[in-house]
């Protein structure tokens, strides 16, 4: 997520000194953020072999694997917070991974594009496929093999056993929580066990 204001906002949900699991961690930006601004310790997964190297030149330590093989190179409840940050979409198991979230961290916090935004339901409307800031990608070349919605996820979470401990929105930076289906180009979940 490169959107400094939303990276801000989704760091505050971290505790201080938290130790940290960033799950398809990208280029590191947050998990370095992490480190600099609240104390945290931890490690990134991430795939990209390009990513990985930009990791480890931030000082952010990276493990490259494949998230659609589990994480079951981590014990039970091993950190404070899982990250899940723009890496729902991209997964084929998604609900495995919800799951795995939940059990190697006390707290998990997801985030992704919400595909009920207004503008993106203004597009398919029109009869065209949402392209925004959020949704950056032509529908033929997108690496999104999924879409979500605020809506959706919240029934996903349950139907896996988990707690949602709070729910919102973030619209350029900015927490919303009076429609967050319609009026947030992301949707945030904190989720326990």
């Amino acid at each position: 997520m490169s959107d400094v204001l939303t990276m801000e906002a989704l760091a505050r949900l971290v505790p201080q000194g938290s130790r940290v699991l960033d799950l398809g961690c990208g280029d590191g930006a947050m998990l370095a953020h992490l480190q600099a601004q609240r104390g945290c310790s931890g490690y990134g997964i991430e795939i990209d072999d390009a990513n990985v190297l930009a990791c480890v030149r931030r000082g952010v330590n990276a493990i490259q694997l494949n998230l659609d093989q589990g994480l079951a190179l981590f014990a039970d409840a091993s950190f404070d917070v899982v990250l899940q940050i723009d890496t729902l979409q991209h997964l084929r198991n998604a609900e495995t991974m919800l799951r795995e979230t939940a059990r190697v961290g006390r707290t998990g916090v997801v985030a992704f594009p919400n595909f009920a935004h207004w503008p993106n339901r203004l597009s398919v409307l029109r009869g065209r496929m949402p392209v925004t800031r959020r949704l950056p990608y032509q529908w033929y070349d997108t690496p999104n093999i999924r879409v979500g919605t605020f809506a959706d996820f919240a029934e996903l979470a349950r139907r896996n056993g988990l707690r949602v401990v709070d729910a919102f929105g973030l619209e350029q930076g900015r927490v919303v929580r009076w429609w967050p289906n319609a009026r947030a180009s992301t949707a945030v979940f904190v989720l326990t066990r």
